[in-house]
């Protein structure tokens, strides 16, 4: 996607109301998490508005992120609770907190928001630095397969219809660069509004290459947070690294 800038993606008018749209597992994966935290701390890649971090809060963990976006930081910071998280700003491939934690996760697809293998490796060592010596990475991905079939590259979806709004997402994948080129378009009675987003997507056994790079080995994966077997069937995972 020409000129498209994953700094600027999730910027002012997408912060607003995106912890709005909750996935509904947000408790189930704060109690998975919390089980990982085992001296009470974590870190969480790309915290955005705390729709995970907050509710393992919760669960006594103390929890830092950090966070590409400001204006999602500003969110977090609006609630009283996220007024006790300590976030620094930065690529979560590259920036850190100066601790170690005996949990590092990263949620909700958002490594496929790094659009090069180098930066997703990087992210992996990344983690891996922040990362006791007993300590888990924990990822969160679709797999590739759910959103693109492999005789088709491009897609339209409704996403939802009303009498003033109608949305559609529109997306395009490119196998050579595993680049989705996607914009989520709304129509109202007042004008179009578009949210551009690029992901770089990638399959559990790339990410287990990657662990590898970084030192790490797959220690267990689910389907869920509800710890489903992974199978055939599943159409994502919750990925667990160690060294």
């Amino acid at each position: 996607m020409k000129d498209f800038d994953p700094a600027t993606s999730f910027g002012v008018d997408v912060a607003a109301d995106y912890a709005d749209y909750k996935r509904g597992d947000e408790e189930d994966a704060a109690a998975f998490l919390a089980e990982f935290a085992k001296e009470g701390s974590a870190l969480e890649f790309a915290i955005g508005t705390g729709r995970i971090a907050l509710p393992l809060a919760k669960k006594g963990v103390q929890v830092d992120g950090i966070e590409l976006s400001p204006h999602m930081v500003e969110q977090l910071r609006a609630k009283p609770e996220g007024q006790n998280i300590n976030v620094i700003i930065g690529d979560m491939s590259r920036a850190t907190t100066n601790h170690q934690y005996p949990l590092v996760y990263l949620v909700f697809n958002t490594i496929f928001n790094l659009l090069t293998a180098d930066d997703q490796i990087r992210c992996f060592e990344n983690a891996a630095r922040h990362l006791t010596l007993n300590g888990y990475f924990i990822v969160e991905t679709a797999l590739p397969h759910a959103w693109i079939s492999p005789d088709k590259s491009d897609y339209v979806h409704t996403e939802y219809v009303g009498q003033a709004t109608v949305g559609l997402d529109v997306a395009r994948y490119d196998p050579v660069t595993q680049l989705l080129e996607e914009n989520h378009i709304r129509f109202t009675t007042q004008g179009i509004m578009m949210s551009p987003i690029v992901c770089r997507l990638i399959t559990p056994g790339e990410m287990d290459l990657m662990a590898r790079i970084a030192g790490m080995r797959l220690v267990q994966r689910f389907a869920n947070w509800q710890r489903s077997p992974f199978d055939i069937h599943s159409k994502a995972h919750i990925s667990i690294y160690g060294f």
